[in-house]
C-alpha cells in the first residue's frame, strides 16, 4: 500500500509560480509511474504530467513548457513546478502512482492505483 500526501497548493496570481509536492510512504524513486492530475467541479479529471522510472516525462499540451514534473530522491517526493500559471490552471491537484511494469506511463487516470487527497490551486487574474 502506498500512501500519498500533497502539499504546496494555495492562491497565486495570474503569471505567478507555485510548487506542489507529494510525499510518499514508500520509496518512489524507481519502480513507479508517477503523475499529477487535476479536477474542477463539473468536469472530468485530467492528466497534467507523468514521469516514468527512467525519467521520461509527458505533459498535457496546455501545460507543456510551463509545468515541470520531477522526483526529489532525497526527500522522496514527487514535485510539480508550475510557472506562468493561468486562471484555467485553477483546480484541485492530485498525485498518483502505480507500479511501472513497462509500456510507458500515460495520463490515464484509471491506470493509477494510489492517489493522494489533493491540494487546491486557485489562480486569480
Amino acid at each position: 500500500q502506498v500512501q500519498l500526501e500533497e502539499s504546496g497548493g494555495g492562491a497565486v496570481q495570474d503569471g505567478g509560480s507555485l510548487r506542489l509536492s507529494c510525499a510518499a510512504s514508500v520509496y518512489i524513486g524507481s519502480g513507479y509511474c508517477l503523475a499529477w492530475f487535476r479536477s474542477i467541479p463539473g468536469k472530468e479529471r485530467e492528466g497534467v504530467a507523468t514521469i516514468e522510472s527512467n525519467g521520461i516525462t509527458r505533459y498535457k499540451m496546455q501545460v507543456e513548457g510551463r509545468f515541470t514534473i520531477s522526483r526529489d530522491f532525497a526527500r522522496n517526493t514527487l514535485d510539480l513546478q508550475m510557472n506562468s500559471v493561468q486562471p484555467g490552471d485553477s483546480a484541485k491537484y492530485y498525485c498518483a502512482a502505480r507500479p511501472d511494469r513497462g509500456g510507458g506511463c500515460w495520463l490515464i487516470d484509471h491506470q493509477y492505483t494510489y492517489w493522494g487527497q489533493g491540494t487546491q490551486v486557485t489562480v486569480s487574474s
